[in-house]
């Protein structure tokens, strides 16, 4: 900052005016933001105020983004919680001279849709895209400052277009691939469900309520995994350390070894095939005294023996039952069964038997596990239970290994060694476990590894509202195979025929004129794909779009990518941690190794706003009834009244519960900000002091105190910009408001500082409640008669910092609770100093007459509180 104060100087007299804050008196009309804010949105939106030059404007990029909304039907308080701060943001950094392009759509495809198709038998398509149209209304009834001329829609043809053509291209290049997956499977209705269509702990189909199992089923993925280290470095990035924690335990990076074991001959039918494990502790593999497998795993079939085969069988299929949450979780009972094989340890040759538990997972490692109860809790509820092995292999030095072991031992000390581990024992436990792994890489048995929790992202829904997935199976010549739909086809679109969209399954799978094409390999029969596109693929990319709406040769303008990108501020919510937000950062990654954007990570900075829940505590939505209405509230107190109250709230990082009560307050800081602005002369009805300054205070001293106020308040409001702390923003503005009305139809008034400092107010203002600065801002420019220009191309103040220094502190005076005076006073005197000066003014004496004080109570550099009571 600099010196010297260098807001706009267009100070004026405003014509004199009596009457409260409420009504309008004389020539001064109420505050009445039902006019006032349609009259200016319709005015902003004829000049193109809120529209972006992202080509030739000189002013530094400012790319702001806030995750799109889906089309549900009507915005709800938490829409407004999110949109309108980030509004604020843009507003804000347009007066700090940036180029700000602050667009929006929406999140077309998914199941509300499609259940809606389903109740009221129509398309989709004619359900979302009324539902557009009124959250269209509501976003621009909140003043936001969007860019609509690049607004997108991801249903929309020439947007899903391109989510074929980068589909298209990952496949080129090895990042799309099809192959036997487990997915969720509804029996009744024969459909695989996506993840979000399988309610509840009992695991129940969202349409018919059938019990859900798993089944494997050929799929189409995207090779997340190709990029997981890169995924856990957060260098240069601003994320809220929660996202990263959940990102890099979602990621699960793990250091170990790979490990080999053979199985045993018997009677089964694997004899000599490998099973490989993943192990973090290769220094305990001495104590591996049995092997569990995934009851998924692919060897389960030849390693179970036919006395064994009809137990194998039913656990199987009550696993599949299963989530993987109620699958890993520590508290429930374990369980398993063996399957009659058994395997045969790599470091010492023991057989060790094989069995089948659903606490592992066969997505994660190898789907096997070298089970050691020694030194792994479940491993060793496990083993207590089914009565198997305890052997303890790693104990601190000078321990005795030997007796029974009554729990797992996993905590690790710095002295930890081998023991009963053969030649092994009593090295160091790290030292030990490099050398076994060196031992059997030396034998082929095993190697160094590192394994991830993160699975390639399962790409394929099978439902018809999305993005047809562009490929054709070619059913003339088995050569063809699978075949992708050439660049000059795309896009491959949805059909509009759908009269009635079914309850059961993908309509896409019956609509043979649809399904039956030509391949485009060998121009004989063929069958498209009938899954679509996760909807996380749409939100994946859509910031880089937004700036090349029209472009139809590609999906990306490269020369504004180059210019505006990455985004500089992306706000959201944190429930999308380890879905969107890393979906996204994996294409930002794999498009710049494509050669089609400049950076590697989508977004610089990332804020997750806290959640508003309904006045019950719960998630809004309208099955529970909890949902409040913004629209009520914009038509009783304005829009501004209701985007400062959602900022007053608290915190914007932690929401909360929603509650109306509050937002009459914010309303009167309105109304008396349009009070001191329209009507400085003005007095307050029924209030004797109204008007009239502190007995011997001069007014050009109180100019001078109310000018430091300003700029001080300045200076926080710009610290509070900067880190979003919009509540304490607008207790700050409400501060200087109070003063301005105490000192209404005072001298002051006449003062360069009042004038100054409604100037402030009002500029301060502005990104926050973006009608009423407008329309007073016009006021105060047609009073002075000057040429309209809006308060929103305004420079943002410089406060004078010669004026921060607490030179002189305003003391509120308190008598028994009650506001009786304001004193100013200079900074750090004592407290007896302080109570000498308080107690000789003459409007305290006035009212400590007759009264005996009982004591003076003081809160340093913020308040006196005379308590008194009767003589």
């Amino acid at each position: 900052m600099t010196t010297e104060q260098t807001a706009p100087d267009r100070r004026q007299r405003l014509p004199s005016a009596t009457g409260d804050t409420n009504e309008a008196r004389g020539d001064r009309p109420a505050y009445n933001p039902a006019e006032i804010e349609p009259r200016w949105q319709a005015r902003w939106e004829e000049i193109g105020l809120h529209h972006t030059d992202l080509d030739n404007d000189p002013r530094p990029p400012y790319y702001l983004v806030t995750m799109y909304p889906y089309p549900s039907g009507d915005l709800h308080i938490g829409h407004w919680y999110i949109v309108t701060p980030t509004d604020a943001i843009g507003r804000y950094q347009t007066m700090n001279g940036k180029n700000v392009f602050f667009p929006i759509g929406f999140d077309a495809f998914g199941l509300p849709a499609e259940n809606a198709a389903i109740k009221n038998g129509v398309h989709p398509r004619e359900w979302t895209y009324q539902n557009i149209c009124n959250m269209r209304r509501q976003f621009k009834s909140m003043g936001a400052r969007f860019d609509w001329d690049t607004e997108l829609v991801t249903a929309d043809p020439s947007y899903y277009r391109w989510n074929q053509w980068f589909f298209l291209k990952f496949m080129e290049n090895g990042l799309a691939y099809r192959q036997m997956a487990p997915v969720d499977w509804c029996p009744r209705d024969q459909v695989v469900l996506a993840r979000e269509q399988v309610l509840g702990p009992d695991r129940v189909c969202w349409r018919c309520g059938t019990q859900v199992i798993k089944r494997d089923l050929e799929q189409w993925f995207f090779k997340t995994t190709a990029y997981a280290d890169e995924l856990l470095n957060y260098e240069g990035l601003e994320y809220p350390v929660p996202i990263k924690v959940m990102q890099s335990n979602w990621i699960g990076r793990s250091e170990g070894a790979e490990l080999s074991f053979s199985v045993a001959d018997g009677e089964h039918d694997a004899s000599g095939e490998e099973i490989r494990v993943f192990t973090t502790r290769p220094d305990t593999l001495f104590g591996a005294t049995f092997m569990v497998l995934a009851p998924e795993h692919p060897l389960v079939d030849k390693l179970t023996t036919e006395d064994r085969r009809a137990e194998v069988e039913e656990y199987r299929f009550n696993a599949s039952r299963k989530s993987e949450i109620d699958r890993l979780s520590t508290d429930r009972e374990k369980t398993g069964v063996p399957l009659g094989a058994s395997a045969i340890n790599p470091i010492n040759g023991e057989q060790i038997p094989i069995w089948i538990a659903d606490y592992v997972l066969l997505g994660y490692g190898t789907g096997a596990i070298m089970a050691v109860p020694a030194h792994d809790e479940r491993d060793f509820a496990f083993a207590r239970k089914f009565g198997l092995p305890i052997r303890q292999v790693v104990a601190p030095r000078g321990a005795d290994p030997a007796g029974d072991i009554a729990e797992a031992y996993v905590a690790h000390t710095n002295d930890e060694v081998l023991v009963n581990s053969g030649e092994f024992s009593g090295m160091p436990a790290p030292e030990g476990g490099r050398a076994i792994t060196a031992r059997l890489a030396e034998q082929g048995k095993g190697e160094p590894a590192v394994t991830y929790r993160l699975r390639d992202w399962l790409v394929g829904r099978q439902r018809g509202w999305g993005a047809p997935i562009p490929v054709v199976y070619c059913e003339s010549d088995p050569s063809c195979g699978i075949v992708p739909v050439p660049y000059d086809q795309l896009p491959v679109e949805l059909p509009t025929d759908i009269d009635v969209w079914p309850a059961q399954g993908n309509p896409l799978e019956t609509h043979e004129s649809w399904r039956r094409t030509s391949c485009p390999k060998c121009g004989g029969p063929g069958r498209r794909e009938t899954d679509t596109m996760d909807t996380f693929v749409d939100s994946s990319w859509y910031w880089w779009r937004y700036l090349s709406i029209g472009k139809e040769d590609g999906p990306i303008n490269e020369e504004r990518e180059g210019i505006w990108c990455p985004v500089q501020q992306y706000t959201g919510g944190a429930e999308h941690a380890v879905l969107h937000l890393m979906y996204a950062r994996f294409f930002a990654k794999a498009l710049n190794d494509l050669g089609l954007v400049h950076e590697r990570e989508p977004w610089l900075r990332l804020f997750n706003q806290g959640q508003i829940l309904g006045a019950d505590g719960e998630r809004m939505s309208k099955s529970r009834g909890n949902v409040q209405d913004p629209d009520e509230l914009v038509a009783r107190y304005g829009a501004d009244t209701v985007r400062l109250f959602l900022m007053f709230m608290g915190p914007w990082d932690q929401g909360g519960p929603w509650s109306p009560t509050g937002i009459d307050g914010i309303h009167r800081f309105l109304r008396r900000v349009w009070t001191v602005t329209t009507d400085p002369r003005g007095v307050e009805p029924g209030d004797p002091e109204s008007g009239r300054l502190p007995a011997g205070e001069s007014a050009s001293n109180t100019a001078d105190a109310l000018r430091r106020q300003a700029h001080r308040a300045l200076k926080k409001v710009t610290d509070d910009h900067a880190a979003y702390h919009w509540n304490t923003m607008i207790a700050t503005l409400m501060e200087l408001t109070n003063r301005l009305i105490r000192l209404r139809g005072t001298q002051v008034v006449d003062e360069p500082a009042w004038d100054e400092t409604i100037q402030l107010l009002l500029l301060m203002l502005a990104p926050i409640a973006p009608h009423i600065s407008e329309e007073l801002w016009s006021r105060r420019l047609a009073a002075a008669g000057a040429e309209w220009s809006s308060v929103h191309t305004e420079e943002w103040p410089r406060y004078d910092e010669t004026l921060i220094p607490e030179a002189q502190i305003d003391l509120p005076v308190q008598i028994n609770g009650k506001l009786r005076d304001l004193v100013s006073v200079p900074a750090n005197l004592s407290e007896v100093e302080i109570e000498q000066i308080v107690m000789a003014r003459d409007k305290v004496r006035a009212h400590l007459e007759g009264q005996e004080i009982v004591r003076v109570i003081q809160i340093p550099n913020r308040l006196v509180n005379i308590v008194a009571r009767s003589r």
